[in-house]
């Protein structure tokens, strides 16, 4: 796979795909236009971040740091900054030969066949993870997934961990980084997303919905006609974290504030989307239309332009600070157990 460098973060490719190995999703010209605009913006970002980085010890988080990363994390330095944001780093530290001792292991048949099964449907389009290339991505994630089930018992393997770690390992290109940043993503900023009750995926589902009756009321009158619907149309959105659903540049910029501030941009995400297409989502007239229209608003320029949009999910919600949705969690959790238990 022959790449152009684009300026410093990013690449043009020459054959078709995108500087991660995918398929480019739209005219040749139209995408090459798009990011050449977009390397103007990276360039000037990183000549920042370089500066910001030089000779310092492990960043530390403060709002210039916060300010640089919703501005977007340039390639070269996104790897180094997930790490230390989220405390992967740390936790690699501390772990030596960790990670390679998960491997040596003696390996759960089970656990090894459902990963089996899922390594052909992980991006099957992308050129890193197909089998004729060498050396392939799919033998790292494999690996990445089989050692992080045997360290989440509790968890072992759940469908949408695949693309995940496969995401991280295009950034990081390195395994045991990849399970790290998957331990950070799925012990701490999102616990039980993944876990066999999948309770705090059906949590979060829940909070979005009384947030959408807060800060889109008429959205969220639709919505109540609808029971169940809050799963049908944003459970992918979230167990994915995006991936599949907006284009990878604007997933990757998601990425860099979800590691440093946390699950609420997930929120905020999605309230953006919902907001920004509420005239649309209020011509639904039945269950289907709802579904239709949450498809067809991840798609189209608002989602394309990532700079844009990054900038739209931080000013559109207004305010939401992660104590706010602690506390909604808490009141949606409960409402949840007491649902199922009757």
């Amino acid at each position: 796979m022959d790449m152009e460098s684009n300026g410093k973060g990013t690449s043009l490719p020459n054959d078709g795909v995108d500087a991660y190995g995918f398929s480019i999703p739209q005219a040749w010209e139209s995408y090459e236009e798009a990011m050449n605009e977009y390397g103007v913006v990276l360039n000037r970002r990183s000549m920042k971040w370089s500066k910001l980085l030089q000779g310092k010890a492990p960043i530390e988080k403060n709002l210039t740091v916060k300010r640089y990363v919703r501005k977007g994390i340039p390639n070269e330095h996104r790897s180094t900054i997930w790490m230390v944001s989220s405390g992967a780093q740390e936790q690699l530290q501390s772990h030596p030969g960790f990670y390679q001792s998960l491997l040596a292991m003696e390996h759960d048949p089970k656990l090894e066949e459902v990963i089996h099964i899922d390594m052909h449907r992980t991006f099957p389009d992308n050129v890193l993870f197909q089998s004729s290339v060498e050396p392939s991505q799919r033998t790292a994630l494999y690996n990445v997934l089989l050692a992080y089930g045997h360290h989440n018992k509790a968890v072992g393997y759940c469908q949408g961990m695949n693309f995940i770690a496969g995401y991280l390992l295009i950034i990081t290109k390195d395994e045991e980084k990849s399970f790290w940043l998957m331990d950070a993503l799925i012990g701490r900023i999102l616990p039980d997303y993944y876990s066999p009750a999948m309770l705090g995926l059906k949590t979060d589902q829940e909070v979005l919905g009384d947030l959408v009756k807060a800060k889109a009321p008429a959205v969220g009158q639709l919505m109540t006609q609808f029971p169940g619907i809050w799963t049908l149309v944003v459970s992918r959105w979230f167990i994915c974290l995006y991936i599949d659903v907006l284009p990878v540049e604007t997933v990757l910029r998601i990425w860099d504030c979800l590691f440093y501030e946390g699950s609420k941009v997930l929120f905020r995400v999605a309230l953006t989307l919902i907001r920004h297409n509420q005239p649309e989502i209020l011509m639904a007239r039945s269950l289907m239309d709802v579904c239709e229209c949450f498809k067809s608003i991840t798609k189209g320029p608002f989602t394309q332009d990532c700079h844009h949009f990054m900038q739209k999910i931080f000013a559109e919600p207004g305010s939401l600070s992660m104590a706010t949705i602690t506390k909604m969690r808490e009141s949606c959790r409960q409402r949840i157990i007491m649902e199922e238990t009757r």
